[in-house]
């Protein structure tokens, strides 16, 4: 009787661990489970996100915005070799440039990117004597490079050599659909003055903001030459 009391005891205490251990060991066999899909959600999360991130940048690149690097004189004292530029590519897009919008410009002649400084659009009529730049008849104040030709005029010379309208390029009116550019350094600068006016369609965008070197990061103003009184 002893032995089967202990042996009836034996089994109760041996069902009554079973019953206590099943749970805990059903438990940690689902969480074990769960593991795997849960790192491969978040896997997927994580390239989903990369590939948005690529596109984007693609999208920023080569749609909406481009470093260009800012290479000769021609733009001095306002820009200078080595300088780094943001383009924006879909401002004209929405609209036409404007006189005394920074531009970067496609020369096909030339097979490279120009930057310059629109001084007059389509319908406008130009004339450059000397320091007087003249559109529309009125002579126009450029406040972007007043400061160096005040400089020269105090050294007893011009800052600008170069005039227009030329022997080769005698029609001081802009075609419609066309630009007049000029660089800020007049008497260095190959601009309209030799190029000829500017389609709209080679006009790639406008230098917003100058980013590189750090020292030098800065909006770029986009004055407009004003009539002066």
């Amino acid at each position: 009787m002893e032995q089967d009391s202990k042996q009836n005891n034996n089994q109760a205490e041996a069902a009554s661990s079973a019953d206590v251990q099943e749970p805990t060991i059903g438990g940690s066999t689902s969480e074990t489970a769960a593991v795997p899909p849960k790192k491969k959600s978040e896997a997927k999360e994580w390239i989903k996100a990369i590939v948005v991130a690529l596109l984007l940048v693609i999208v920023i690149r080569w749609f909406l915005f481009e470093p260009f690097i800012v290479d000769g004189p021609s733009m001095q004292p306002n820009f200078h070799t080595g300088e780094r530029v943001i383009v924006n590519k879909i401002l004209y897009d929405i609209r036409d440039p404007k006189p005394g919008e920074v531009v970067v410009l496609k020369v096909p002649s030339q097979h490279r990117d120009f930057i310059k400084r629109v001084i007059a659009v389509g319908g406008d009529t130009v004339k450059v004597e000397g320091d007087t730049l003249t559109v529309n008849g009125k002579v126009m104040s450029e406040p972007y490079i007043q400061a160096a030709i005040d400089n020269a005029h105090a050294q007893g010379s011009d800052y600008n050599i170069n005039n227009f309208p030329t022997e080769q390029l005698p029609d001081g009116k802009v075609p419609a659909g066309y630009v007049f550019v000029m660089g800020d350094n007049r008497s260095n600068s190959q601009d309209s003055r030799m190029i000829g006016y500017v389609p709209l369609g080679d006009i790639i965008g406008r230098a917003d903001v100058i980013f590189w070197p750090l020292s030098n990061a800065e909006w770029i103003d986009q004055d407009a030459p004003t009539a002066q009184n």
